[in-house]
C-alpha cells in the first residue's frame, strides 16, 4: 500500500518537471527530492505544487522538491525507478508531458499568486546571492548533507543510550548500543573525506583515503614539532581540508604524470603528499579550530547565552531562506565529537517555532481567505517538525512582514533557551537534522532530562507565542488586510465555446 502511494507520488512528479529525458540526476536529503534538470522550462511548477505530498520546491544547484522526512527516502527510489523505466521504453513514452490548461488543479487564485510572488522572491534572492563566498558554502553543505541521515539515527541510539545509563535499566545491552551509536560517529572523518573528493571534483576513494588517516589509532606514535598526535585530532575539519588537498594534489598528478604511468603515480603521490601535510600540519591547525569553535560556543552561550540565543534564533530563518544553514553542519559536526551534542541546534530551531507562530496568526487574521487557510493548514504539520520551507515560501515571505515577525517569534524562543544556558542549564542535540517537535528524541544535556526537555518546550512556547503576536498585531497594514482578507470572486460559468474564464477578474495582491 504504501510502495503504491509513493510511486503515485513520483508518477505525478515526473511529467511535471519535463519526464525522464531531462532528468541528468536524482538524489535526496532529509526532507527533498534534488533532481538535475537539462532545461528548467520544462518544468510546470505550479502543477508540481499541487501535488498532494509536495510541500514546496526550491531552485538552486538542483532543482528541490520537498516532500518531508520519510516520505523523501521513500519516493526516491520509486522516482529512480520510473527515470529508468521511461528511458528504456520507447521515445514516444519518454515525451514531455502537456501543461495542463488552466493552472494547478483547481487551487484557489489567491494561494497561487502567494505561491507565484514566493518563487519570484526566492529566484530574485538566489540571483543576488550566488556570490562565490556563498557558492563555496553550499559546496561544504552538500559533503554533510548525505550524512544526516547515520548521524540521525545514531543520534537517537546515543540518546535511548544514555537513557538507559541514567536509569540503570537493561545495563546488558547498553555496551552494545554505545558501540552501534559511537561506531559511525568514529569514523564520520573518512566519509567526509570521501565526500569532500567527490564533491570538488577528485577521486572519492582517495579522498577517504587520506581522511583515515585521521582517525588510525596508530598517529599516536607521530610526533612533529615537539608535540604527539591523537587519533580523531582535527575531526571532520581536519578530514575536510585533507580531502580537499588530495583533490588538487590529484589534479596536478592527472596534469604532468605520463598517462602510461597515472594509473601508478597519480595515486601514490596523492595519498603520499597529502597525506604527509596532514600528519605535520592540517591535523595540528584543525585541532585547534575544533577546540576553537568548542571553546568560543562553551563561552557565548555561557557569558551571553540570552542575547546569543536572540540573535540566532531571529537570523536563522533568513539563511534557511538563501539555504545556508547546511553550511553549519560543519560546525553542528564538531561540537558534536567534542561534547557529544550541539548546543546551537535547540536555539536555531526556535526559528521555526516562530515561522509556525506567525502562520497559525495569519490563519486567523484572514479568515475569508478560504486559499490561504488551506495552504497554511497543509503545511502546518510539517512546520511543528521543523520543516520550514512550504511555509517560508507559500506564506510568510511573499507577504513580507509576517516573515519578519516570525523573526522576532525565533529571536524570542532563542532568547529563552540560550537564558537558560547563560545560567548553567546547558543542554544539546546528538545529532543534526530534526527540528521542532522532531527533536525531543535527540536532545541531551548536563542537568537531567527533565530539565532539558522542559526547557526545549517552553523555548518552542516561547517562539508560537510571540511569533503569533507579533504577527497578529504587527504583520498586516490595513491595505493588505483590505486586499488579503476577501474570498476570491467565483469564476463565471463558462461560454458554450469553452474558452477559459478571465484570470483577470481575480483580486492582486499587495
Amino acid at each position: 500500500m504504501f510502495t503504491d502511494k509513493n510511486r503515485a507520488t513520483a508518477a505525478a512528479i515526473l511529467p511535471l518537471v519535463g519526464g525522464p529525458d531531462n532528468i541528468t540526476s536524482i538524489a535526496h536529503c532529509m526532507t527533498r527530492l534534488r533532481i538535475g534538470l537539462r532545461d528548467r522550462s520544462l518544468v510546470q511548477e505550479e502543477a508540481l505544487k499541487a501535488v498532494p505530498a509536495v510541500m514546496g520546491v526550491v531552485e538552486d544547484d538542483t532543482y528541490q522538491i520537498v516532500l518531508g522526512p520519510g516520505t523523501v527516502a521513500r519516493v526516491t527510489p520509486e522516482f529512480e525507478a520510473l527515470v529508468a523505466e521511461g528511458r528504456a521504453a520507447a521515445p514516444a513514452a519518454a515525451a514531455v508531458s502537456t501543461p495542463t490548461p488552466g493552472g494547478p488543479g483547481g487551487h484557489p487564485v489567491t494561494a497561487a499568486e502567494l505561491a507565484s510572488q514566493g518563487a519570484a522572491l526566492k529566484q530574485a534572492r538566489k540571483a543576488r546571492n550566488a556570490t562565490p563566498f556563498k557558492l563555496f558554502l553550499r559546496r561544504i553543505a552538500n559533503i554533510f548533507v548525505p550524512l544526516i541521515p547515520a548521524l540521525i539515527g545514531c543520534g537517537v541510539i546515543a540518546g535511548l543510550n544514555g537513557l538507559l545509563t541514567n536509569l540503570g535499566w537493561l545495563p546488558a545491552i547498553v555496551p552494545a548500543l554505545a558501540a552501534i551509536a559511537s561506531g559511525f560517529m568514529s569514523l564520520i572523518a573518512v566519509f567526509v573525506g570521501y565526500n569532500t573528493a567527490k564533491e570538488f571534483g577528485g577521486t572519492p576513494i582517495l579522498g577517504g583515503a587520506v581522511a583515515a588517516i585521521i582517525v588510525f589509532p596508530g598517529v599516536a606514535k607521530v610526533a612533529a614539532f615537539g608535540l604527539e598526535l591523537k587519533p580523531g585530532q582535527g575531526g571532520v575539519l581536519g578530514a575536510l581540508a585533507a580531502a580537499l588537498l588530495a583533490v588538487y594534489v590529484e589534479k596536478w598528478c592527472r596534469k604532468w604524470v605520463p598517462e602510461a604511468l597515472d594509473v601508478l603515480v597519480t595515486p601514490t603521490l596523492t595519498v603520499l603528499i597529502s597525506g604527509l601535510v596532514t600528519l605535520f600540519g592540517l591535523m595540528f591547525l584543525a585541532g585547534e579550530a575544533s577546540t576553537a569553535i568548542g571553546t568560543f560556543a562553551d563561552w557565548l552561550l555561557a557569558t551571553g547565552g540570552a542575547f546569543a540565543g536572540l540573535v540566532l534564533g531571529g537570523l536563522f530563518l533568513p539563511l534557511v531562506m538563501l539555504g545556508l544553514h547546511q553550511a553549519l553542519i560543519p560546525i553542528h559536526t564538531t561540537l558534536i565529537e567534542q561534547s557529544g551534542y550541539t548546543v546551537l541546534l535547540p536555539i536555531l530551531a526556535m526559528a521555526g517555532a516562530g515561522q509556525v507562530g506567525a502562520a497559525v496568526a495569519v490563519y486567523y487574521k484572514l479568515p475569508h481567505n478560504g486559499s490561504l487557510r488551506s495552504t497554511i493548514k497543509s503545511a502546518l504539520p510539517a512546520g511543528f517538525l521543523g520543516v520550514g520551507e512550504p511555509l517560508i515560501y507559500g506564506v510568510s515571505l511573499p507577504l513580507g512582514r509576517p516573515f519578519v515577525t516570525a523573526c522576532v517569534g525565533g529571536a524570542a524562543g532563542g532568547a529563552f533557551v540560550g537564558l537558560f544556558n547563560q545560567l548553567g542549564v546547558g543542554f544539546g542535540s546528538t545529532a543534526i537534522g530534526p527540528s521542532g517537535w522532531a527533536l525531543f528524541p535527540l536532545l541531551d544535556g548536563t542537568s537531567g532530562m527533565g530539565a532539558t526537555l522542559a526547557i526545549y518546550a517552553g523555548g518552542l512556547a516561547v517562539g508560537y507565542l510571540v511569533g503569533f503576536a507579533a504577527t497578529y498585531f504587527f504583520g498586516f497594514t490595513r491595505q493588505m488586510l483590505a486586499e488579503l482578507n476577501t474570498a476570491p470572486e467565483p469564476a463565471p460559468p463558462a461560454p458554450a465555446t469553452g474558452s477559459d474564464p478571465d484570470p483577470d477578474k481575480q483580486p492582486a495582491l499587495a
